[in-house]
């Protein structure tokens, strides 16, 4: 996490719960989620361009999508080569359950 001081009692209040593991440690240093920070600013710059959302199933699905579309862009998705069209469609409609 960055280190915002909204974390720390967030953290503390799900370990309470039991939602989160007790020995779960908070290490508020934003190098170590700089990689994180990385993969989902493709995601922020896409959103942006969209002018947000008019509501959240439309955020949820198009969000959805872009995640979907990023992964075969960074080769995540091992069986797909990331130049064969065909198999990225089958992929998507596997993945959303669209019939063919």
């Amino acid at each position: 996490m960055d280190g915002h001081p909204a974390y720390a009692t967030a953290i503390s209040e799900l370990k309470q719960s039991g939602e989160l593991v007790r020995r779960r440690r908070c290490r508020p240093s934003p190098y170590l989620n700089n990689v994180l920070e990385q993969d989902h600013r493709f995601i922020k710059k896409r959103i942006a361009a969209s002018l947000w959302f008019q509501s959240v199933s439309g955020a949820r699905n198009t969000i959805a999508g872009y995640e979907s579309m990023h992964m075969i862009r960074k080769g995540q998705v091992r069986w797909l080569p990331k130049g064969a069209v065909v198999g990225q469609i089958r992929f998507i409609h596997q993945i959303y359950g669209i019939a063919v």
